[in-house]
């Protein structure tokens, strides 16, 4: 094997280890957030992005990026939590094609008791990946992460 051939195979390697480190994680925080809050990770992953937002609302498009969604994919989630009474969609005032999505007071209350069992979940998934030697490199990069900047509101 030549060192282009070893080169790629590193990359494959390291590919296969992130995403079995993502799927460990995602397979406990689905069991968590259906247990507690019937919520799947990615209707909890668009709701926390939301709530981030000033004013709590995105356009549909900038959702699908957040969820890391197609738009069709958005738009289905996005009708499910609005059938849940999570979500509700107002006309941009600047834009009449441009349609926001924002949160509702039950979608609120509802991050508010996820978003500890969320959090509890993602530290023991993590703590569980670290004592793994094959995924405890990559537990140990995302540790080394700078905090996120606040949003400024």
């Amino acid at each position: 094997m030549g060192i282009e051939d070893d080169a790629v195979e590193v990359r494959a390697q390291g590919w296969r280890t992130l995403a079995s480190l993502h799927a460990l994680i995602e397979i406990e925080l689905e069991r968590a957030l259906q247990d507690a809050a019937e919520l799947s990770v990615v209707e909890f992953t668009v709701l926390d992005a939301l709530s981030r937002q000033h004013g709590w609302h995105m356009r549909m498009q900038q959702l699908a990026g957040a969820a890391a969604l197609s738009s069709s994919a958005t738009t289905r989630l996005v009708n499910r939590l609005e059938d849940r009474g999570l979500l509700t969609r107002i006309l941009c005032a600047d834009d009449r094609r441009g349609i926001y999505t924002e949160l509702t007071d039950a979608s609120q209350t509802l991050l508010g008791s996820a978003r500890p069992v969320y959090d509890e979940t993602l530290a023991a998934a993590l703590a569980a990946a670290e004592q793994k030697p094959e995924l405890a490199p990559l537990v140990d990069a995302l540790h080394r992460l700078p905090d996120p900047q606040p949003a400024a509101v």
